[in-house]
């Protein structure tokens, strides 16, 4: 059964989920109705938000590829799969917008997927307490093991205890 369901509108760009603050009460069973869907395909669930001031009101769900970049066929297969998961709910009674997004790419250096992509990119790191008198290095990101995260700066290598690092973010450098 259809309930209004608008076709796929996919975002593939920078979102920042902590602007939506106050999850509305159908957001905690989307998200377990889209958990297991995401897994199956080989994605991960970011998050969800439902605008209700829209009209209609649009459901956005959030997914990545852990291991890859996030595809428009990604968020089609999760489009396709979900809508046939809530179209046999009662959670929506009236018309609303599915739309599936991927949140982008983040300043943020997290994974090691991350730290392996972006070697050889401007990257500021932030220290939990100086190191060798400084607390901050900006330098092109070389590599990252289990001990060391190995920065090249404008030709001296440097080795910072990982344990220190609190964050590494890029910068607008890209590699020579």
């Amino acid at each position: 059964m259809w309930v209004g369901v608008i076709p796929l509108f996919c975002v593939l760009g920078p979102f920042d989920l902590a602007l939506a603050t106050m999850t509305h009460p159908l957001i905690p069973p989307v998200l377990e109705l889209a958990k297991p869907i995401a897994a199956q395909l080989g994605l991960e669930l970011v998050g969800a938000v439902f605008h209700t001031h829209y009209s209609p009101p649009v459901l956005r769900v959030d997914i990545r590829r852990p291991a890859a970049d996030t595809s428009l066929e990604d968020c089609a297969q999760m489009s396709e799969a979900l809508e046939a998961v809530l179209d046999v709910t009662d959670l929506f009674p009236e018309a609303y917008v599915l739309e599936i997004s991927s949140p982008g790419l983040s300043d943020v250096l997290t994974t090691d997927q991350d730290f392996q992509a972006f070697q050889g990119f401007e990257v500021v790191v932030q220290l939990r307490e100086p190191h060798r008198g400084r607390q901050t290095w900006q330098g092109k990101l070389a590599q990252r093991d289990a001990e060391t995260l190995y920065l090249n700066l404008k030709g001296r290598p440097l080795a910072l205890p990982r344990a220190l690092v609190e964050q590494v973010t890029l910068t607008a450098g890209r590699p020579d």
